[in-house]
């Protein structure tokens, strides 16, 4: 199943759920709209202000820009290789599916009713950039989507959401 959107509330309530460090995670791929395979892999020598990332995925090579104030906080917890170390081997990285089980953990204490995952972050991060700069191209080139119709997917992820929550409240009005 797709992961869904979250709306900024029901993120933020997500975000104050998760672990210290998970949240960290998670605000690295709101920042950024890396995957969390990508950001897991950080190594500590790399982090700057702005820095080059090559994407796991894509293979493609991306600059993105974190700001002094990521920078520190990431700096501060960060391993002498990882920047996410594992929990039992500081020599490798934190597993994306630990991340992944603490978002599942915290939208579930929320109830929210979407299938919430690390990627639903990603999807939130093309629909603010979507709202600041209003421009498709410029979201694709910044996710490093190949394919246009999965960029208008995950830019407009807000207003899909809008409409399946208004099916759900028409169908439960008409059956209740």
């Amino acid at each position: 199943m797709t992961t869904e959107y979250l709306l900024n509330r029901e993120l933020q309530h997500v975000l104050a759920a998760l672990t210290e460090s998970n949240a960290l995670v998670v605000r690295v791929i709101l920042r950024t709209g890396l995957r969390v395979s990508d950001v897991l892999s950080l190594e500590t020598k790399q982090l700057a202000c702005r820095m080059w990332v090559i994407e796991s995925k894509t293979k493609k090579r991306r600059q993105v820009g974190i700001g002094k104030t990521l920078l520190e906080e990431l700096k501060n917890q960060a391993g002498d290789k990882w920047v996410f170390p594992g929990a039992r081997d500081p020599n490798k990285h934190r597993t994306r599916q630990a991340v992944w089980r603490d978002v599942k953990r915290a939208a579930k204490a929320f109830r929210l009713p979407q299938n919430v995952g690390t990627h639903s972050v990603r999807k939130a991060y093309a629909v603010n950039l979507m709202a600041k700069y209003g421009d498709i191209k410029r979201v694709q080139r910044a996710l490093l989507h190949e394919y246009m119709t999965t960029t208008l997917i995950y830019a407009m992820a807000d207003t899909l959401l809008e409409g399946k929550q208004k099916a759900r409240r028409s169908r439960a009005w008409s059956h209740g």
